[in-house]
């Protein structure tokens, strides 16, 4: 026995075998990955990838219960039983209007104005997936105690549901969480990484009426979106450098000849720190219910989603640091590079090309403005991140160059490490039960007296319908692009 407690034997072979498993089964992620890049799903209308995802670790012995928190794409996948508790958590939701062909250097659609992945969260549930995989054939392996939760988060991109799902008691019992995330190198960070955010739809209820004819039977609901925005550009002045606020209307009116009786427009607040996000929420609706006392209307709130700020915790970084240089970064050729630096001289960035090595541990990372819904599971449980290479350094996330790689080998690769990063840290939580304490330690520490409590109401219940009009209209001309073959794992 070495001196933390754990059987070096053990924990060495047990490492070996998910590494190997992994190396093994590089195809079934490759099939992943790229048959949730071809559906292409938006937030909340993830059917068929979370379909896939959930099947695929049924099939290899989890016990899955779907539609968690009343969303209906996402779900949680079960082995072992237990302590230690370790949860793998992941998004796989794409944007809209980011269809793009992978592996070209060109903007070209695959269905014109459908939505796409421009990010890689297509590759965030393909790591996901093959890891848990090869830990549950190892846990068997080996009896290694523990209990493996898998949990499907959709929906990230409107920051919706980990805060329901984290609200609910799905991580109450969960002793350390990993989130794997795409990103242009290979290592982690701990730290406040990311920001608190609110999103939320003011809706303004005025009376129509005919604008030439009869303006004044009107009360304008239009008016009163307006108004509301002018008052946050005004407030805009007395904010906080770090605070930003940013907003679309979604609901305009149908006709210039026709006075709007109802507008809608969806705002999210975003801040360093979850107090400060409040604060910014507070002041929005003060606004919003003197924009709708202007115009004669009323003013409805609906807060779709409210999220804390990504706290990662330094022992779990350390921990996933040693196992990302023992993979290491993957080899790129030349054709790879060669296709990485011409995306570069398309987005108009350093053509640098492909990271060649394992980046450093960084922390206490530097924080940013954008937010992730897994900020509330980090004040929760002690939580890690992998950060894998699956993208070209440099692109704009959300934009059509940061979707181009997603389907080709470079996203594969990267994935491939990922999955083994992830794998293999959990693997030394698995077989030394000291390391769960000093991390729960450090966390306490972290933490320093903050107490986490949701933001979002406790009966409240998530949009089901939201992004279900894009999708159907779309749907149908991508399924020609779908993957036929499912992916098959063996041990």
């Amino acid at each position: 026995m070495a001196e933390n407690g754990a059987d070096v034997d053990l924990l060495a072979e047990a490492k070996h075998y998910v590494l190997d498993f992994i190396e093994r089964n590089r195809q079934a992620l490759q099939c992943v990955s790229d048959s949730i890049f071809y559906f292409g799903e938006l937030g909340m209308q993830e059917k068929r990838s979370a379909a896939l995802m959930a099947s695929a670790l049924e099939q290899q012995g989890f016990t899955v219960e779907r539609g968690i928190s009343g969303f209906p794409t996402a779900f949680i996948a079960t082995y072992g039983s237990g302590s230690p508790t370790i949860a793998l958590h992941a998004e796989y939701d794409a944007n809209p209007t980011n269809s793009q062909v992978s592996g070209v250097t060109e903007r070209s659609e695959i269905v014109t104005g459908a939505p796409g992945h421009c990010e890689g969260h297509n590759v965030n549930a393909a790591v996901l997936v093959t890891a848990a995989v090869a830990l549950r054939h190892a846990m068997e392996r080996y009896g290694l105690p523990g209990t493996l939760k898998v949990i499907g988060a959709p929906a990230e991109e409107q920051l919706l549901s980990r805060p329901y799902i984290v609200r609910d008691g799905y991580f109450d019992d969960v002793d350390v969480a990993f989130h794997d995330h795409v990103l242009d190198r290979l290592g982690t960070d701990y730290g406040i990484a990311q920001s608190a955010a609110i999103s939320a739809d003011f809706t303004f209820h005025g009376e129509a009426a005919h604008a030439a004819m009869w303006p004044w039977k009107a009360r304008d609901a239009l008016d009163a979106l307006v108004l509301m925005d002018m008052g946050l550009a005004q407030y805009r002045e007395h904010m906080l450098p770090t605070s930003t606020m940013h907003r679309v209307v979604t609901e305009g009116g149908k006709q210039p000849n026709v006075i709007p009786s109802e507008t809608a427009v969806w705002w999210y607040f975003r801040d360093p720190t979850a107090e400060g996000a409040r604060v910014l929420f507070e002041q929005a609706q003060k606004i919003a219910q003197g924009a709708a006392m202007m115009a004669n209307c009323e003013v409805e709130v609906y807060v779709r989603a409210a999220v804390w700020p990504v706290r990662l915790n330094q022992t779990t970084a350390e921990v996933i640091q040693r196992n990302v240089e023992l993979i290491g970064a993957p080899e790129w050729t030349e054709q790879e590079q060669a296709f990485a630096r011409e995306l570069q001289r398309k987005a108009e960035v350093a053509d640098d090309g492909l990271r060649p090595a394992v980046s450093p541990l960084e922390g206490p990372t530097k924080q940013i403005a954008a937010s992730n819904d897994c900020g509330d599971v980090s004040w929760k449980v002690p939580m890690g991140r992998v950060w894998f290479p699956s993208n070209v350094p440099h692109l704009p996330f959300h934009h059509w160059t940061a979707g181009a790689a997603l389907a080709t080998s470079i996203a594969h690769k990267g994935g491939l490490v990922g999955a083994k990063a992830l794998a293999a840290s959990v693997i030394d939580y698995l077989t030394t039960p000291e390391l769960v304490e000093e991390t729960r330690s450090t966390f306490a520490e972290e933490l320093g007296g903050t107490r986490y409590r949701s933001l979002i109401p406790s009966d409240q219940q998530p949009p089901v319908d939201l992004n279900a009009e894009q999708m159907d209209r779309f749907r149908p001309a991508m399924e020609a692009h779908y993957i036929a073959v499912a992916p098959r794992f063996s041990a």
